[in-house]
């Protein structure tokens, strides 16, 4: 582990603020990202996921104003090949349907998700 954490993985959820989506609906969002993540690393990249899951499960809750801004994420996160997965609403409540909501990247080791996120202010 690292020495100044007690985590050396950690999962990070991005949401979109300019969709002033209600606290609910945020949290629904965030936790269909780290379901998809998880799942998804634990299929993929099971070193990583299981180091993740042993450390704990960190997970970090980040902003990001736009639709571009995710895509940009993604772009990072699949070019350091880790896990990432962008979420869509159904639109059945806030948003209309399709409306990329989220994006949860890793679980993957902090040192590379800081890469893709490190600028990102918390939500």
């Amino acid at each position: 582990m690292g020495k100044n954490s007690p985590f050396t993985y950690k999962m990070v959820i991005v949401m979109r603020t300019d969709l002033n989506m209600s606290l609910g609906k945020m949290v629904a969002q965030a936790c269909h990202a780290a379901v998809g993540c998880s799942e998804e690393g634990k299929r993929t990249q099971t070193k990583h996921w299981r180091r993740w899951r042993d450390e704990g499960a960190k997970k970090v809750a980040l902003q990001a104003d736009s639709f571009e801004e995710l895509e940009e994420l993604a772009k990072k996160a699949e070019s350091l090949d880790i896990t990432y997965v962008l979420i869509q609403d159904a639109g059945h409540t806030e948003v209309p349907p399709g409306t990329t909501t989220c994006i949860g990247i890793g679980p993957h080791q902090e040192q590379f998700i800081d890469k893709v996120t490190g600028n990102l202010p918390l939500l």
